[in-house]
């Protein structure tokens, strides 16, 4: 067995798991706001092993289910104008106004491609330059660096047929908005280890410190997740609210400067809208003004349209903790991977879809 086989391994997982049954008090409602996490606690069974006093909530931890259903027919209005767009795959099924996505959008002839990175998006630009090449923009801390150095590479190499479309959002925000909301109830985070690789740890203080909320990052692996509890646990034991970082071998608890670096020189923060969550203030990347030619709101004078949430879908609710999957009277009915009928079904981070895929 190597190091990396043990936070996996049942003996020790199930250690853990005891020291939670011996500490946890009358109650633990934790919510994990992170897509990765979401899918590994369905996938390592630790969902269906933990006490039933430990309740799991998802929160709105997917990239492509928080993205709005105005930003969604924003990229949908892209599609119909004289543009290539680029885009990352779980986008394509998102669905729009009138039931309309990008995959369909593709079908009746807009110039959709899938890319696996910006820097795909940059070189389909470079190979078509009599085309305009936009890249579409979603995702939270862990993939805006990369955005952003993508951008600052085509100013460099003066490829003026690139843009994005940014819609990228930020953690933190969203989870003052959750907490201050108090629709919810919750007694511990667990908070997000792709994003916290980028931001570090000082963004999520205020948790502790003005709400008494528990918040631990936490790893994707079995004993990550677990562990993650158990500090969750002692702490609500103790009577203690810390920011604890529990993923120290990929986390530095100043994040990485660089990628911070990256993100200050390209983008600003802005407003942003949310699904199920509306307009959070300081909680979305705009383009700042020196790449100001790179940005396709304004080279294509998009507008944000007001646009009403998806008949029947209450994916908003579940991105607030205030409803199961299952919960949703369209769950599993109308509502499947293969015909989605929100965006939580549609990603393979979303709670929809992970419920439907490991718990019926």
């Amino acid at each position: 067995m190597n190091l990396f086989d043990k936070f996996s391994d049942p003996e020790i997982c199930r250690g853990v798991l005891d020291r939670i049954k011996d500490t946890v008090g009358d109650r633990l409602k934790f919510m994990e706001v992170c897509g990765t996490h979401t899918v590994s606690i369905f996938q390592s069974g630790i969902r269906g092993i933990l006490p039933e006093n430990v309740i799991h909530l998802s929160g709105p931890g997917c990239p492509v289910c928080v993205t709005h259903e105005s930003e969604v027919a924003a990229f949908l209005d892209l599609a119909g104008q004289e543009a290539i767009v680029a885009t990352f795959g779980d986008l394509m099924r998102v669905p729009g106004p009138d039931g309309m996505d990008l995959k369909r959008a593709q079908a009746e002839g807009a110039r959709v491609n899938v890319v696996y990175s910006p820097f795909d998006a940059l070189e389909l630009a470079r190979k078509n330059p009599s085309d305009r090449v936009v890249f579409l923009g979603v995702g939270f801390e862990t993939t805006a660096p990369t955005v952003a150095a993508t951008l600052n590479l085509a100013r460099e190499q003066e490829i003026d047929n690139f843009f994005v479309l940014s819609f990228h959002k930020l953690v933190p925000p969203a989870l003052k908005a959750l907490v201050q909301d108090g629709e919810v109830e919750l007694d511990a985070l667990l908070l997000p280890g792709h994003v916290s690789t980028i931001i570090g740890m000082e963004p999520y203080r205020f948790l502790a410190r003005d709400h008494g909320i528990p918040a631990v990052i936490g790893g994707f692996e079995p004993l990550d997740i677990l562990r993650a509890l158990l500090e969750m646990t002692e702490q609500l034991k103790e009577g203690r609210a810390e920011v604890v970082n529990c993923y120290k071998r990929a986390v530095g608890d100043e994040g990485n400067l660089n990628a911070r670096r990256m993100m200050d020189k390209v983008f600003y923060v802005e407003d942003s809208l949310w699904r199920g969550l509306g307009n959070i203030p300081q909680s979305g990347l705009g383009i700042n003004e020196s790449f100001a030619r790179f940005d396709a709101k304004k080279e294509f004078s998009l507008e944000m349209k007001e646009v009403p949430p998806l008949p029947g879908c209450r994916c908003g609710e579940v991105l607030k903790g205030l409803i199961r999957p299952d919960e949703c009277p369209l769950f599993a009915k109308a509502c499947t991977p293969a015909k989605p009928v929100g965006p939580c079904m549609v990603s393979t981070e979303g709670s929809c879809a992970a419920y439907y895929k490991y718990s019926i």
